[in-house]
């Protein structure tokens, strides 16, 4: 067994040597931003502790030796994971079920068990795992230590999650939950010209008011148009978004401007930032107005940050919402003062304007009736996220170079 473990670490060192050797670098191709989950959606029974959980992720650009991340930055409590598998998932989320043959044990340090302490987070070893463009992929965790009542997680996977009493691979009798807990992000090895897009958003984002299991959000619609376009196909697209979310304060999950160095500077491979928050901040009480200027500072301090590691960043104008509670004179102001800064400031490196495209013609500071989920006229239905991508000039993500700082 000593032996055995000797000949991984002696592989994997070879093989980073020989990834630096070729100018190959680490990209992520799945990240999800992480909160403490709610009470009302920690793991149903039997809980995370003694158990195990299967959850399906759909990565971005493809790879052919991967890591995984695993996050307990929320939780209070340390979690153990005894042992860890990923496989070909059959599905996109809609059964448990892996491709056979396609599994392989995950390691961290060289071992097959990690405890991963309160605010800790912990990276697997590199392993060969073919993997394919939007592939469906299986993590399973066969958990010891573990809290189910502060957890560390995303609650908005719109994708069905797999728990299973006792260490086992055997999820036919599984509990079926909505929700991803500790897994963080899925990397691979890729070559130079490889590198990822990264959004910070809220519900939008995060994908309300898209299909379950169906991997339907906008940026998923954007990822499968970048990998269609030979001139992109090595961007992956990482989504940030949290439901609920503020750039300010209030609001679910840590706040924006609390949480962009983690999510968007802690990824692997960033070159290209979208800014798509803001609509909770304005809809919220309070001075819409006010609040639009407060925004516009933390974003310039993403901005600079971002330059200042050759990172390109776009901003997102928000979408209208006339028809839902957060609409009054106010909230527009603020909304339409907002929108002005992104579109004229020149501090940003291009503006991705889902506002230009989604409003009702009769009506622009109104969502389409196309386009809404649930006429709530604040969230797209599939159509819209559809209508979202297509909207995006291919050519953002064809930069050479750094940007080029605005004085």
């Amino acid at each position: 067994m000593k032996q055995k473990a000797l000949l991984l670490t002696v592989l994997v060192a070879v093989m980073a040597w020989s990834s630096a050797a070729a100018g190959r670098h680490w990209v992520a191709t799945w990240a999800t931003a992480q909160q403490v989950v709610e009470p009302h959606n920690c793991p149903p029974a039997p809980g995370l502790a003694g158990n195990s959980l299967r959850q399906i992720v759909q990565t971005s650009i493809s790879g052919k030796v991967v890591r995984i991340k695993l996050s307990n930055e929320f939780g209070r409590e340390p979690v153990t994971v005894n042992a860890a598998e990923m496989a070909r998932a059959a599905t996109a989320g809609s059964s448990s079920d892996i491709m056979p043959g396609t599994e392989v044990g995950l390691s961290f340090g060289g071992h097959r068990s990690v405890t991963i302490q309160p605010g800790e987070l912990v990276t697997s070893d590199p392993v060969g795992f073919p993997m394919g463009e939007r592939q469906n992929v299986a993590i399973t965790l066969h958990l010891g230590q573990a809290s189910s009542t502060s957890v560390t997680g995303h609650p908005g996977s719109r994708t069905d999650s797999y728990l299973a009493e006792g260490q086992t691979s055997d999820f036919g009798q599984a509990v079926k939950t909505a929700h991803w807990y500790l897994i963080d992000a899925i990397e691979v090895e890729a070559e130079k010209r490889a590198c990822a897009v990264v959004v910070l958003g809220n519900s939008i984002t995060d994908g309300r008011g898209s299909t379950t299991n169906g991997q339907n959000r906008w940026t998923d619609n954007l990822s499968r148009r970048l990998l269609a376009n030979a001139k992109t196909r090595r961007v992956a697209v990482l989504n940030m978004g949290l439901g609920g979310n503020c750039v300010l304060f209030g609001g679910l999950g840590p706040t924006g401007r609390s949480r962009y160095r983690r999510d968007l500077f802690g990824q692997e491979g960033v070159k290209y930032i979208i800014l798509f928050e803001g609509v909770n901040d304005l809809g919220g009480r309070g001075d819409a107005l006010d609040k639009a200027d407060r925004i516009v500072e933390v974003y310039k301090q993403i901005i600079a940050e971002a330059h200042e590691r050759g990172i390109y960043v776009y901003g997102a104008p928000v979408m209208q919402f006339k028809g839902n509670g957060y609409y009054s004179d106010n909230h527009e102001a603020g909304r339409q003062r907002l929108n002005q800064w992104i579109r004229t400031s020149g501090l940003l490196d291009g503006v991705i304007d889902f506002d230009a495209v989604m409003g009702d013609p009769d009506d622009p500071a109104r969502l389409n009736a196309d386009y809404l989920f649930e006429h709530d006229y604040l969230h797209p239905n599939a159509e819209g996220y559809v209508r979202m991508a297509d909207c995006i000039d291919l050519k953002l993500f064809q930069r050479k170079g750094r940007p080029v700082v605005q004085n």
